[in-house]
């Protein structure tokens, strides 16, 4: 098991997969919440099932895979059943996501996750990251990546915690607004030898 866990966040279109993808070229074990999160939904599964029960067969594609488009649009509008799933599926994501930092073997990993502080994930690491970027470019490059509406991505952004609150709970900030790749690949490798050290520490002294 890694000695050390860092928790990467950011709000939408931050660039938190490509920072990611950074770290995983230096070696470093990545557990994808948002992959997790889709895992434990896969056609077939108990939740899956559940989910059909509480919200009519209706809920899944005609393949049985769920229907992702509708089930936000359920739980967007309604408090009740936004409530619902998150009871449902965040113990099994926490549980999977402890599961696979026990199977790491880099010397730390890194849980990235959208919502680390607000489904309060943070008592998982020992170290929290934010990927910062101001609001302007979360919405043109979501815009430009998803092909959504203004509209949509300003919701989104107020559905997450504030730019404030993330930078409240960082350890590190990572400012990814105008950063080259060169750059932030720089800005990355600087980290990396920073949670290299904390993780060697953190070993001996329990040793």
């Amino acid at each position: 098991m890694s000695d050390f866990i860092v928790g990467l966040t950011g709000g939408i279109g931050s660039g938190k997969t490509t920072v990611t993808n950074i770290f995983a070229k230096l070696g470093i074990d990545i557990i994808d919440a948002d992959i997790i999160a889709r895992d434990v939904v896969a056609k077939g599964s108990p939740a899956l099932t559940l989910i059909e029960a509480h919200f009519g067969s209706d809920i899944l594609h005609s393949d049985g895979q769920l229907n992702r488009a509708m089930l936000r649009t359920k739980i967007f509008t309604n408090e009740v059943d936004k409530q619902w799933l998150n009871a449902l599926l965040h113990p099994l994501i926490r549980k999977q996501i402890v599961t696979q930092a026990q199977m790491s073997l880099s010397p730390y990993c890194i849980i990235v996750a959208p919502l680390l502080i607000e489904n309060n994930l943070t008592t998982l690491v020992d170290r929290v990251l934010v990927v910062d970027v101001n609001e302007a470019t979360q919405v043109s490059r979501t815009i430009a990546r998803d092909n959504n509406s203004k509209k949509q991505v300003e919701a989104i952004i107020k559905s997450q915690v504030s730019r404030q609150v993330r930078q409240s709970h960082a350890d590190d900030i990572l400012n990814n607004d105008d950063c080259l790749i060169e750059d932030l690949t720089s800005a990355v490798a600087q980290l990396h030898h920073a949670y290299l050290a904390y993780a060697a520490q953190k070993k001996a002294n329990k040793t």
